[in-house]
């Protein structure tokens, strides 16, 4: 029998087996089935190594829950839509459905040749029209509820992928390197960055264009406060979605406004701005208002600078216009001073940001500051640093100086010499103009894409009813067949667009946008529950019942996107009635990425590692022991190398085993702890798949199986307790490694599958395991230590002495002391335990010593528990060093006792 393990020799069998048995198929009467999912993949055409740690990562736990008893829902599917599978047909000469096509059934080979056990019969393919059906069915029921929006609006543009883009979709890179804005919450640019899309790195542009939108803005309060409550999700993640959606406290200023008579027909009396800092409103000495405010608007009616100003900053990207801007004939009263101020119109001020108007306050504000200069407008300071006596009102001239901290104010009127934490408390509260606000930075989704593979928007446009949503029992409103063309193919069909009204019958024009492919993967995890369900897009009950998703995996680059309107979607999905639960996942796995040469792998780069080259067994197993999910991670052959060595070594030593029939059946004391060991391992890797620390869980199994190769050479092996080793072995990796568990399994007899087997359970307390474990290894490193500097080449004999009775009852009273006890009372505390029976000054050396090392140490076992460990344990002695290890009790007249420590036998080598 050959003891070398071939995964490709049996991968094939084994998933036939698993296929033939159903083993991952979970039924619908399953109760409350542990919900299992990794992000599910965009169709590109050959999974890369981030898919395969992904899925490496939610197979093994739900492989770990199954053996636990678990129903398990752990399925796969397609993120099939987006611009990509166009682009990559037409430089193909071919269609997006075919090329997408092609990639999942070349993608899905690629998966079941990993072994992933995925319940294939729940498998959704978001481009098919039994699955898109429901996104326009989802869209009309958003619309009916209000929280849809069709307006023009501003828009980023892709010109490479011709295309709209959502904020969320365009990258901010600085022109030196990658700037991280969305960790720090920021959506605006500066003249140092670009905006690119986050697809092709295109930089992106503007225009002005008719959209829809979901009104995400709805739910900022409930989106961001719910953040507090996900206590299963990485904090960086929670972070990134707490700056995105930018909540801010402050207050509404409201300025009055004069415009000049016969300028303009606006009809606006005052102008809200919004201020996180109202202790500055005396250092105001202009107004601005961004290019798309309704007041902006209105002026430029009748100013042709101000209508150039505002068409030209529409054809450019927000933020990019830097400071430049028109001031406008508008006035403004400061609502404090009376005084008059100027009004401008400026890219800086961005339309849905705040009130879309700002007060200027260029002494305390970077941005304002900037302006102004730019605009020769004053610089007022009203804070000047705590015992800065130099900013008085007749020096001016130091107070074009940028000033953004606290301090005291001046230049303020009656609150001059007042901190500027408390200002900014009375002056709101003692002034009509002001009205406390709440505002957030994160804008509505815009959903609408130029572009042919995605969902059609379900709507009509009718000359006479306007907008007009297609009848639910039209749904879905299919895509045509593909035409090449440039710009977006949908409005190239005729036979597509021209259509009839719904309401009138009168001529209409179908709907060209498609939707978002953000909109196919925002409630795809609830089609899992019921992929077949021809009458609604899921069953809310098994919804209510097996939702919200138990443990979610991906890459922290969703965080904003995908993560955020997940959230959206669950929000509004309750609000219907759709669902009792409000937000989708419990815990999150964000999952770090896989490095090579320091780099992220990247096709691009030319530094990828395909799953199959150093085999599926390998691959996966590797990418879980190599680090915690979360963290990065540097691919090494060397590193592979290692998991390749275990997998031969657990499959020789099943292999010899079975060959082998030299087994003793009586048991001795080794046999004891090598019994209790494998309790040991099974309670530590059980800990380590509940923690996702498999990384951890494969260090325990790499040491059971050096024990268990230790064992089998020291002595003729124990039958019983080395088949329980072997198959212990097989069952704690069959998680990570499915085929191998199941090759080591079936040579060692294991009643039916491992896929299917009960998860192994210790047969002993293990509740102080790792007391046991800290005894055994400081021991024999204690021993080597010994050996070492002592230089003793060959020992013949060593001998443990563990510590007399009364130290252990010592180090329990210590233990329960208070930690801030003086030395000298805790001394006399433990001398007056009746059960206590040492020599007084003993007793106080052994108190100080201990005292010195509280915090440090565990609560030990008596000193009989700890003979006993020591005795199952020497036998590691024997076999490292080839001497006679004995293991005694120190008895007061010892010369050995006063070395003895509970936890810390004395050492003597011969």
């Amino acid at each position: 029998m050959t003891s070398h393990y071939d995964h490709a020799q049996v991968q094939e069998f084994w998933q036939y087996i698993w296929e033939r048995d159903d083993v991952y198929e979970l039924s619908e009467a399953a109760v409350d089935p542990t919900y299992v999912l990794g992000m599910f993949p965009y169709t590109s055409g050959t999974l890369h190594m981030g898919h395969v740690r992904n899925y490496a990562i939610t197979d093994a736990y739900a492989r770990y829950r199954r053996m636990n008893g678990d129903d398990v829902l752990h399925p796969m599917g397609w993120d099939a839509f987006g611009l990509p599978a166009e682009n990559a047909a037409h430089e193909r000469a071919s269609d997006p459905e075919s090329w997408t096509q092609a990639c999942i059934r070349r993608m899905r080979e690629e998966l079941e040749t990993m072994g992933f056990g995925y319940d294939w019969s729940r498998e959704i393919t978001t481009c098919e029209p039994e699955y898109y059906r429901w996104n326009q069915w989802l869209f009309k029921r958003l619309y009916e509820e209000g929280l849809v929006e069709y307006e023009a609006a501003s828009v980023n543009w892709c010109p490479d992928c011709e295309t709209v883009l959502a904020d969320a979709q365009v990258e901010v890179r600085s022109r030196e390197t990658d700037a991280e804005t969305a960790e720090n919450g920021d959506h605006g640019s500066s003249d140092s960055q670009t905006r690119v899309c986050w697809r092709c790195e295109t930089p992106v542009g503007r225009r002005e264009l008719d959209q829809w939108f979901f009104t995400i803005t709805d739910y900022a309060e409930e989106l961001y406060d719910g953040l507090e409550d996900l206590e299963g999700w990485p904090d960086g993640v929670r972070q990134i979605q707490r700056n995105w959606i930018g909540r801010q406290e402050g207050y509404r200023i409201s300025f009055d406004v004069a415009v000049p008579d016969g300028d303009s027909e606006a009809d606006i009396e005052s102008v809200d701005v919004f201020s996180t800092r109202p202790e500055t409103v005396y250092g105001a000495t202009y107004l601005a208002l961004s290019p798309g405010h309704e007041l902006a608007r209105a002026v430029a009616e009748t100013d042709e600078r101000v209508e150039a100003y505002i068409e030209d900053a529409r054809e450019r990207e927000p933020g990019s216009v830097g400071y430049d801007g028109v001031r406008t004939e508008l006035t403004a009263t400061h609502p404090l001073t009376g005084e008059e101020l100027p009004v401008y119109v400026a890219g800086y001020v961005l339309k849905d940001v705040g009130t879309g108007a700002v007060m200027g306050v260029p002494a305390h504000n970077e941005r304002d500051h900037e302006f102004a200069q730019e605009h020769d407008v004053p610089v007022e300071r009203v804070i000047v640093p705590d015992g800065d006596e130099g900013a008085g009102t007749d020096e001016r001239d130091s107070q074009a100086e940028l000033y953004t901290g606290s301090g005291d104010l001046t230049n303020s009127g009656e609150y001059d010499g007042l901190e500027s934490a408390v200002a900014g408390e009375r002056i709101p509260s003692e002034h009509d103009a002001f009205e406390a606000d709440v505002t957030y930075r994160l804008r509505d989704w815009l959903i609408s894409r130029q572009r042919y593979w995605g969902t059609p928007i379900p709507v009509v446009h009718c000359e006479d009813c306007g907008h007009v949503l297609v009848p639910d029992d039209e749904l879905p409103v299919e895509l045509p067949e593909f035409v090449r063309t440039t710009g977006n193919p949908l409005e190239a069909q005729e036979s597509f667009v021209e259509t009839t009204c719904p309401d009138c019958g009168g001529p209409a024009r179908r709907e060209t946008d498609t939707m978002d492919t953000f909109v196919d993967s925002s409630w795809y995890f609830l089609r899992f529950l019921s992929p077949d369900l021809d009458d609604a897009p899921f069953d809310a009950e098994l919804a209510d019942e097996w939702m919200p998703i138990d443990v979610y995996v991906g890459g922290d680059e969703h965080a904003i996107l995908h993560l955020l309107y997940i959230r959206f979607f669950t929000r509004a999905l309750a609000d219907l009635g759709l669902l009792e639960i409000r937000e989708p996942v419990e815990r999150l796995i964000s999952q770090g990425t896989v490095l090579y040469e320091g780099e992220k792998m990247s096709a691009s780069k030319g530094n990828t590692v395909a799953p199959q080259e150093y085999g599926a067994e390998t691959t996966r197993l590797f990418v879980l022991a190599a680090a915690h999910p979360e963290q990065d991670f540097e691919w090494t052959a060397n590193d592979v190398r290692g998991v390749y060595d275990l997998q031969q070594s657990l499959y020789g030593m099943a292999t010899a085993f079975i060959d082998e029939t030299n087994t003793r059946i009586e048991r001795a004391a080794h046999d004891e702890y090598v019994d209790r060991e494998i309790d040991r391992t099974i309670a530590a890797v059980t800990e380590e798949y509940e923690r996702f620390r498999f990384h951890r869980a494969v260090t325990e199994i790499q040491g059971l199986a050096g024990l268990l190769r230790r064992y089998r050479v020291y002595e003729t092996p124990q039958e019983t307790v080395y088949r329980r080793g072997l198959l212990t072995l097989a069952a704690l990796i069959a998680p990570m490694a499915p085929h191998l568990a199941e090759e080591l399994w079936n040579k060692l007899r294991g009643d039916g599958l491992v896929v299917e087997a009960d998860w192994p359970e210790p047969e002993r307390d293990v509740s102080d395991a790792h007391l046991e474990r800290r005894l055994v290894e400081t021991t024999l490193e204690d021993v080597r230590d010994i050996v070492d500097v002592a230089e003793i080449e060959a020992p013949e004999r060593i001998e443990l002495v563990v510590a007399e009775d009364w130290k252990y009852r010592a180090a329990e009273l210590v233990a329960e002391r208070d930690t801030t006890a003086h030395e000298a009372d805790v001394a006399n505390s433990v001398l007056a335990d009746e059960e206590l029976e040492a020599d007084p000054e003993a007793v106080a050396a052994f108190v100080a010593d201990r005292q010195r090392q509280r915090g440090e140490l565990d609560p030990l076992p008596d000193s009989n528990r700890e003979r006993e460990i020591l005795e199952r344990s020497r036998w590691l002695l024997e076999d490292e060093f080839g001497a006679a290890v004995t293991v005694r009790q120190a008895s007061a007249m010892s010369a050995l006792a006063e070395k003895a420590k509970p936890g810390k036998p004395a050492i003597h080598i011969d």
